[in-house]
């Protein structure tokens, strides 16, 4: 279970130059906030951070948005940062419920949900960062050829999340019960800190990729 209190958490992500506290006034000008047009991509439900400075190391050329609720976790990512210095990497620390504040219409290439809180009580459905509530959200967001991508060990998760694509007008591009035994989805993966934890432990990795 995720330390939801950190003590100066809230103050480091205050004074560090990578981070935000839900920016509603970048809203349409990330662009000019990393200095220069490369597209944008962002994850939702960061965790610590590596898998999104992972994917920054490895394409220079693409701006990163990390986004995560917890300053507690967030931090982690602020300390790896600080030793990095990566120039194409922002973080924000928000609900994710807020993204359209805080990203404009088609300014978003790409949405990347990694191992994303479950929410396993019915009630708490529109919680789940595969709802199509939030598949609303990111219709909003993201440019008219844009994809989201999901990966989780949840099968439950994973079913729901199949489930919710079609009713929210999206379409599934692709999709395996067994990432890292499927060759073709499985190429140039970069896998997050949960990946290697549950896949270690024997758990089939599960993933889809849509779009509208």
């Amino acid at each position: 279970m995720r330390l939801r209190n950190v003590p100066g958490s809230r103050e480091a992500i205050a004074e560090s130059t990578f981070a935000f506290e839900t920016p509603v006034e970048y809203k349409g000008k990330w662009n000019e906030v990393f200095g220069n047009d490369n597209p944008i991509q962002i994850e939702v439900g960061m965790g610590k951070g590596r898998f999104i400075m992972d994917m920054a190391t490895l394409n220079p050329n693409i701006n990163y948005v990390g986004i995560e609720k917890f300053s507690s976790v967030l931090i982690r990512g602020i300390q790896k940062q600080d030793e990095l210095q990566l120039p194409n990497v922002k973080f924000i620390r928000m609900e994710a419920e807020q993204i359209c504040d805080v990203f404009d219409k088609g300014e978003v290439d790409k949405i990347y949900l990694n191992f994303s809180d479950p929410w396993p009580k019915d009630r708490h459905a529109k919680r789940r960062l595969e709802s199509r509530e939030f598949l609303g959200r990111y219709n909003e967001i993201l440019k008219k050829d844009g994809k989201v991508e999901f990966k989780t060990d949840n099968t439950d998760l994973f079913a729901f999340a199949l489930e919710e694509v079609e009713p929210a007008g999206w379409k599934l591009d692709a999709v395996t019960h067994d990432l890292h035994n499927d060759a073709v989805m499985n190429e140039g993966n970069v896998m997050t800190e949960y990946e290697e934890k549950f896949s270690s432990k024997g758990n089939p990795i599960c993933k889809y990729i849509i779009s509208r």
